[in-house]
């Protein structure tokens, strides 16, 4: 990680007023564009985020959604899919032909990608609309060519308004989380190596009675918890794709996904592991470490350390969640892998449906999102309720900070705008700068960032509409058969001997192939 990521949070607090977001600039249009739409009634298929739906159970109740309609003019009528079944509620609805104008999506996850989204007839080609009626996000993307990139298809089509980090900073949010308290208790350093980290979940299984010391999310599929890098990272791979000096490489058909496996198997035995690896979602693992039930996890510093520390600490004064390293297999190796998003990942984009008959209104509600009113409302809510102008900051009340019904700041900062995790704007700095309120957040975000991600990671690259319908279809039947092997060699429902027939059987899957085709897309992307 460059120089620059490792200034103390006092310095980049200081000079936030000089690297203010372009999106926060005046645009060419202000957010009256969006007022043309007044008075129409537009609908919107979106999964409510988790934070929000803890404590409002649908969009119409949480107060950032009644905003946004009531600052545009627009009424929104919301198809909320069930918690955790985005993917499976979206191809029914595809199926169906029934569709809504505007659809939230992850779209970088669609079979086929958004070429064939676009040529299927589901979501349409934005270049003209845009380019006439978004004039607040097309400013943005002339801006900064880079993002503009990435939110293309290979063939120069712009498909949904976008999710953007606008800070570097911003896009490192989860690692592994410990209970410092019981580290410090049992006389145990924080643990760096998969070594230490054996006897840290032993000591915390044995003498803190800790039925599950290890917990991480088991869905929407196998293993999802850990796919940022956590614990596999230590063995030279991550489950994905990834680079290798410039290089792609499946990481689950390597050599070191096996040693990781087997890893996982050893502990799993040993009850380090929560026995409901499979089915351990949010609320879950929430329970789990607020009950003391675990001990240790990989999380968000927000969602995570955030909401757990204040509720915990309630009971217990000598609680401490704190941010731990990526684990690696030597004393002093620098982690390969880690979290770390793009600034355009796909997620939480959104798309205009081609069957809408209010095309361009609903292009002018989502850009609202970038214009500078829009930008103030998506990232800190309404002035004087959830943030105050202080000497030209926009600081969160203690509605948001210290919210009088004990919501934690990441549930509070749910209800009142969307910067805590996605939707069609630029995520501002100065809203993590705040939300994470407690110093072991802050430290957690500078240790998680201490990796080689960036140079390991698959970049964003776009891919021709016949790579993508090749790949979704290899990439489909090989998913499936590394989360069925990596949960039943962990479990030990079959023998260490089946990695090797696992591994032959994603070669007959075309595994190579789809490493193939990553592979020139890449290099097609290098020689733009």
């Amino acid at each position: 990680m460059r120089t620059a990521k490792r200034y103390a949070w006092t310095v980049l607090s200081m000079m936030i007023g000089m690297n203010a977001l372009s999106a926060c600039s005046a645009p060419p249009e202000k957010a009256e564009e969006a007022q043309k739409s007044a008075g129409k009634s537009l609908s919107y298929w979106a999964e409510l985020n988790g934070n929000a739906g803890s404590v409002r159970p649908s969009f119409q109740d949480v107060p950032f959604f009644q905003e946004w309609q009531k600052r545009t003019g627009v009424q929104l009528k919301f198809i909320q899919p069930p918690a955790n079944q985005a993917k499976e509620a979206l191809n029914v609805l595809l199926a169906s032909g029934d569709l809504p104008d505007m659809i939230e999506y992850e779209w970088n996850q669609f079979p086929g990608g958004a070429v064939k989204a676009i040529k299927d007839g589901y979501i349409m080609r934005l270049n003209e609309l845009i380019d006439q009626h978004a004039p607040n996000l097309k400013k943005y993307l002339s801006e900064h060519p880079d993002i503009d990139k990435q939110i293309k298809t290979d063939d120069g089509s712009y498909y949904v308004f976008p999710f953007i980090r606008g800070d570097d900073l911003l896009r490192t949010y989860q690692g592994p989380i410990i209970r410092k308290d019981w580290l410090d208790e049992l006389g145990l350093p924080m643990p760096s190596t998969i070594d230490e980290w054996y006897t840290v979940l032993k000591a915390f299984k044995e003498k803190k009675g800790a039925e599950a010391p290890l917990t991480f999310l088991g869905v929407p599929h196998t293993l999802f918890g850990v796919e940022g890098g956590g614990f596999v990272g230590a063995f030279g791979v991550k489950k994905g794709f990834y680079l290798d000096q410039g290089r792609v490489k499946f990481g689950a058909a390597e050599e070191g996904y096996r040693q990781f496996l087997m890893t996982f198997r050893k502990w799993y035995a040993e009850g380090l592991i929560d026995k409901n690896i499979a089915t351990v979602d949010t609320k879950t693992m929430d329970a789990n470490m607020i009950s003391g039930r675990s001990g240790a996890t990989i999380w968000n510093a927000g969602a995570g350390i955030g909401k757990w520390q204040p509720l915990v600490q309630e009971h217990d004064k000598k609680a401490l969640f704190e941010g731990a390293p990526y684990p690696v297999l030597n004393k002093g190796e620098r982690p390969k892998f880690g979290q770390r998003s793009y600034a355009y990942e796909g997620t939480g984009g959104v798309a205009v449906s081609s069957k809408s008959k209010n095309v361009v209104e609903a292009v002018r509600l989502l850009d609202y999102g970038y214009s500078p009113e829009g930008h103030m409302l998506f990232n800190f809510g309404v002035e004087g309720t959830s943030y105050q102008m202080v000497d030209g900051y926009p600081k969160y009340t203690d509605l948001i900070l210290k919210n009088p019904d004990k919501l934690a700041p990441a549930q509070a900062i749910a209800m009142y705008s969307r910067a805590s995790y996605f939707g069609p704007f630029v995520q501002d700095i100065r809203y993590m700068e705040q939300f994470y309120t407690l110093p072991q957040q802050k430290k957690a975000i500078k240790t998680w960032g201490e990796t080689d991600a960036d140079q390991n990671m698959m970049p964003q690259v776009p891919r021709t509409e016949l790579e993508n319908a090749e790949l979704s279809s290899i990439m489909n039947d090989v998913t499936t058969l590394v989360d069925e092997m990596s949960l039943k060699l962990i479990l030990g429902v079959e023998p260490e001997s089946a990695f090797d027939t696992y591994v032959s059987q994603l070669k007959a899957l075309r595994i190579d192939r789809a490493i193939e085709i990553q592979q020139q897309s890449l290099e097609r992307d290098r020689r733009r």
